[in-house]
């Protein structure tokens, strides 16, 4: 299974923008954290744990939409043509593994592939010709 989804990145307005996405598509979040609900948001400034770490938008039967908010105090910055990835998904290990270092060759590991607490493996990269990717394996 390979399934691409767009997942937009805001300057702390993610919230507003998908309740504007979700009164145009309609439907209802699948995923909506926090980033203060997330493990170690004890050590974050209280601004930042009101802001969307992830939201998930349903829009028809096999696309979703999604976003977060960057956070300066994560030292993320938000610039014209980066300010979206790719994300990938995809049920094989070994797949997940070979599209992360096929996508990533000639360009750039962002976040090399980990157990993350909403996939058994997960990781990020700029292609050689800019474009940000996600790559994860879903079970």
């Amino acid at each position: 299974m390979k399934k691409l989804d767009p997942y937009l990145n805001f300057n702390g307005n993610t919230e507003e923008v998908f309740r504007f996405y979700k009164s145009v598509f309609g439907g209802e979040f699948t995923t909506l954290i926090r980033f203060g609900d997330m493990p170690g948001s004890e050590k974050m400034p209280e601004a930042d744990k009101a802001k969307i770490f992830n939201v998930t938008l349903p829009i028809g039967d096999y696309n979703v939409l999604m976003g977060t908010d960057i956070l300066e105090s994560m030292n993320q910055g938000l610039h014209a043509g980066d300010n979206f990835h790719i994300c990938i998904s995809l049920d094989n290990e070994n797949e997940t593994k070979r599209i992360l270092s096929e996508l990533s060759e000639g360009g750039q590991i962002i976040m090399p592939l980990a157990k993350e607490d909403w996939s058994p493996l997960f990781g990020m990269c700029k292609d050689k010709y800019g474009i940000q990717w996600m790559v994860k394996h879903a079970k």
